[in-house]
C-alpha cells in the first residue's frame, strides 16, 4: 500500500535541482572537515599538553574553551541555518548564549579552585566533630587529623561518658 499525502514532492515543492543539492552537500562536507580538524587539534593538544609543559595552565583552559565555543557557534550557524539570516539576527541569537557560556565556564573555573586553599575550608560545629570522632573510634575507623583540630581528648571522653559509655570499650 502506497502512502500519499497529496503534497508535491520535496524536490518540486522547493524547486531544488541536482546542482543545488551538490552545493548543499559540498557545504556540509566543508563544515564536517573543519569541525573534524578543530577536534583533531584539540585531541593532539590534549594528549601532548603534559609533554609540552601546558598542564592545567590558564592558556590551556582558554584554548579549549575558545575552540569549543567556535565549534558550537559553527554548528549553530550552519546546521540551524543561522548563517543565512541577517547579521543582526545572528548576533541576537549567538551573543546571549556565548555570554552565558563564557560566564558559566568562568564560574566553574573560579569556584572550582576554592576547595584547594586552607582558608576556604568549611568549619564544622564542635559537637558534630566530637560526635564523628566518637563514632569513628567506636567502629574502629581512622579519625582524620583535621577532624580533631580544636578538640581536646578531655572533651571527647566527657561527651562519650555523657552519651552512655566510653568510646574505647
Amino acid at each position: 500500500m502506497e502512502f500519499n499525502d497529496h503534497y508535491p514532492s520535496y524536490e518540486t515543492m522547493y524547486q531544488h535541482d541536482e546542482a543545488h543539492g551538490k552545493q548543499i552537500r559540498a557545504k556540509l562536507w566543508k563544515v564536517f572537515w573543519l569541525l573534524l580538524a578543530i577536534t583533531i587539534v584539540e585531541l593532539i593538544v590534549g594528549f601532548k599538553a603534559t609533554a609540552w609543559g601546558l598542564q592545567g595552565g590558564t592558556f590551556l583552559k582558554f584554548f579549549f574553551i575558545t575552540l569549543t565555543l567556535v565549534k558550537a557557534g559553527g554548528i549553530v550557524l550552519v546546521f540551524m541555518h543561522l548563517i543565512d539570516e541577517t547579521k543582526f539576527f545572528r548576533y541576537t541569537i549567538l551573543l546571549p548564549y556565548s555570554v552565558l557560556g563564557v560566564y558559566l565556564i568562568f564560574i566553574v573555573l573560579v569556584e572550582g579552585t576554592y576547595c584547594g586553599y586552607p582558608e576556604n575550608k568549611t568549619s564544622l560545629d564542635k559537637s558534630y566533630q566530637i560526635q564523628q570522632i566518637i563514632l569513628r573510634e567506636h567502629h574502629g575507623q581512622p579519625v582524620p587529623a583535621d577532624l580533631k583540630e580544636g578538640i581536646t581528648d578531655r572533651e571527647i571522653s566527657a561527651a562519650a561518658a555523657e552519651h552512655g559509655g566510653s568510646e574505647k570499650e
